[in-house]
């Protein structure tokens, strides 16, 4: 994963690059992991559709210019950032 201001760089199982901007990170100590979501560039140009939020744990590096996406794992990790989404999405629409 690399990040520019707020957009990262995602591959996929196939190996394609994708453009996505972040939409927010936070870090849980219950988990001991930080979290992203985010959105492939572009998609909230089309107000028709829905957009589809991707979710992944991560580890910043050292330097913290690149870090590794990992896939979320258990069912309480996804009730938390469910939890988080739907809370960010309630200030925003405040």
């Amino acid at each position: 994963m690399n990040h520019g201001d707020n957009n990262i760089t995602v591959i996929d199982e196939e190996g394609n690059e994708q453009l996505c901007e972040v939409l927010f990170t936070f870090d849980s100590d219950e988990f001991g992991k930080s979290y992203v979501l985010y959105y492939p560039v572009g998609a909230d140009e089309n107000d028709d559709e829905e957009i589809e939020i991707h979710a992944s744990a991560f580890s910043p590096s050292e330097d913290s210019k690149d870090g590794e996406l990992q896939p979320i794992e258990t069912e309480e990790e996804w009730d938390l950032i469910e939890e988080m989404l739907n809370t960010f999405l309630e200030e925003q629409e405040d």
